[in-house]
């Protein structure tokens, strides 16, 4: 997606903010609209939220001036707006499991706080509507942070309809058939999945499919799955890995078949499987959808990335996907490959939310500090919240977004805390809608651990895991060895088990690290200033 970031002249931006998602139960109204004022402010990230001025700009929390060895460079003052791109990618946490797995440990950029939070149900009331529900709550963290609080914003949109009763589904398959892809777990996996799928799909369904080497190649045209079952699979079947890997050339190519094959009324969506190792051709993720651009925008084609893979070229798909308005996930084995092409896709091939942003609006009477945990590279001009033009997230049915905040309260704060809104075009008639819910002190009293809310310990558990992997320092982080114990619990307690796998990478974590006693802290990121 292509998103703009404003700079301010003469500004020094202080602290970016992470990202993270909506959600939400105490205090919350909603509230709708297609048109409102635009708020406006500064980058986000580790932020004061700003007391009233002082009469003396070098004396406000962060000053407003630079006096030192005689700099008279005027500084932004910071602002307690966060505004991000709604994000629905589970890829970073399937992919750290894989790796966990195996017994390595993932590399601090490929973690992303917001995909380890998004892959846990939340439980949050869903809207009535096709719009959003917003649901805002949290609890104080305690253990040594007590002015410390997680605030919780969730987004959640209505269930999926029944498959008879969605549109139709143009799909084209996009396949990596290159020799990284030789590997047990690439393309077995993905030719599985795709049988998986053929299974799934209604009569009126239709796929293509192209895959990709050193060259792309058509290997099925659009054809409908009512008669052509045998005919599908038959093309899957015949799949064997080549030589390099020309991702550019299987992404353009695919697109080109998507527009051929487009059906009116229809959702069309390009499916990239691919280990993302691209060695030949174009690599770079912007010049490989600008070729396609005209056909994202003319025909509204959506592009979800499935990766697969021990090596797998996390950031180049994510790239790809946030900028071809769709979103990715991680397959590590058949029980995942199920989950994502049985449960998922055949439902979720429809849109309820084009360009979904979020914004975060801190009180600054009650909120001294706040840093969204993720979402670094979703994050959006404050002052282009409500410009459409501007890029959001894709959101279809049944999906949940949850931002998870840490937030610094003032010494006896009391009362409201901030106020979530959401906007999206609606993907048919292009008109946008806003929907919030706000939270105060009092919803967010109660102690985080051993509260009454197993959702939002789940939540927390996942934030702090990736926050740690990263060599970050949020206030009140738990070890890994309390982490794993936490999450052992809590599986048994909403007897999930996703929770139980969570807990299971954690322990081959804290195994790992306990061996290495050497191993760096990391970058720094997620540090709170």
């Amino acid at each position: 997606m292509e998103r703009r970031t404003k700079t301010h002249q003469g500004a020094l931006v202080l602290l970016l903010a992470g990202g993270m998602l909506l959600t939400g139960c105490g205090g919350s109204g909603n509230e709708s609209a297609a048109d409102k004022s635009s708020g406006s402010g500064g980058p986000r990230g580790v932020q004061p939220a700003p007391a009233a001025p002082s009469a003396a700009p070098e004396q406000q929390e962060d000053g407003a001036q630079s006096k030192e060895d005689g700099d008279t460079r005027e500084v932004a003052p910071p602002d307690y707006l966060s505004t991000f791109a709604l994000d629905v990618d589970t890829a970073s946490y399937g992919y750290a499991r894989r790796l966990l797995g195996d017994g390595k440990m993932p590399a601090s950029e490929t973690v992303r706080p917001e995909e380890f939070v998004n892959s846990f149900r939340q439980g949050y009331e869903r809207p009535k509507g096709n719009g959003f529900s917003v649901n805002v709550d949290g609890a104080a963290v305690g253990a040594g942070a007590a002015d410390w609080s997680l605030v919780r914003v969730g987004l959640a949109t209505g269930a999926a309809t029944d498959a008879g009763e969605r549109p139709p589904a143009a799909l084209t398959f996009v396949v990596d058939i290159s020799g990284s892809m030789a590997e047990p777990g690439r393309l077995d996996l993905a030719k599985k999945s795709l049988g998986i799928l053929t299974d799934e799909l209604r009569d009126d369904d239709s796929v293509s499919l192209v895959t990709f080497s050193g060259e792309a190649e058509t290997r099925l045209a659009m054809t409908r799955l009512g008669g052509n079952r045998t005919k599908i699979r038959d093309a899957v079947d015949e799949l064997e890995p080549a030589d390099s890997t020309n991702v550019a050339a299987g992404v353009e190519r695919g697109y080109d078949e998507a527009v051929k094959g487009h059906r009116k009324g229809a959702n069309n969506r390009v499916v990239l499987l691919s280990d993302a190792l691209a060695n030949t051709g174009e690599t770079d993720a912007d010049a490989i959808l600008e070729r396609i651009g005209d056909a994202r925008k003319e025909f509204g084609i959506t592009l979800f990335g499935v990766g697969v893979g021990s090596d797998y070229g996390d950031a180049l798909m994510e790239r790809l996907t946030n900028k071809g308005d769709g979103n990715t996930t991680y397959v590590g084995d058949e029980t995942q490959a199920r989950k994502v092409f049985v449960d998922q896709l055949p439902a979720h091939v429809e849109l309820r939310a084009r360009d979904a942003k979020a914004q975060v609006s801190f009180d600054r009477k009650t909120v001294k500090q706040f840093k969204l945990i993720g979402y670094e590279n979703r994050k959006v001009a404050d002052e282009d919240f409500r410009d459409d033009s501007v890029d959001g997230g894709e959101v279809g049915p049944g999906h949940t977004v949850t931002a998870l905040y840490a937030v610094r309260l003032r010494d006896g704060a009391s009362g409201h805390v901030a106020t979530a809104t959401v906007r999206w075009l609606d993907p048919k008639t292009q008109k946008a809608y806003e929907e919030t819910g706000s939270v105060g002190t009092g919803a967010i009293d109660d102690r985080l651990w051993g509260g009454d809310n197993p959702r939002l310990q789940v939540t927390a558990v996942a934030a702090y895991f990736a926050d740690v992997l990263r060599g970050g320092d949020l206030p009140g982080t738990p070890t890994l060895a309390e982490l794993a114990t936490r999450a052992g619990k809590l599986a048994d307690s909403t007897e999930d088990s996703s929770v139980a796998k969570l807990a299971t990478a954690i322990e081959q974590a804290e195994g790992m690290r306990s061996g290495d006693e050497e191993k760096p802290a990391g970058d720094g990121e997620g540090e709170l200033g």
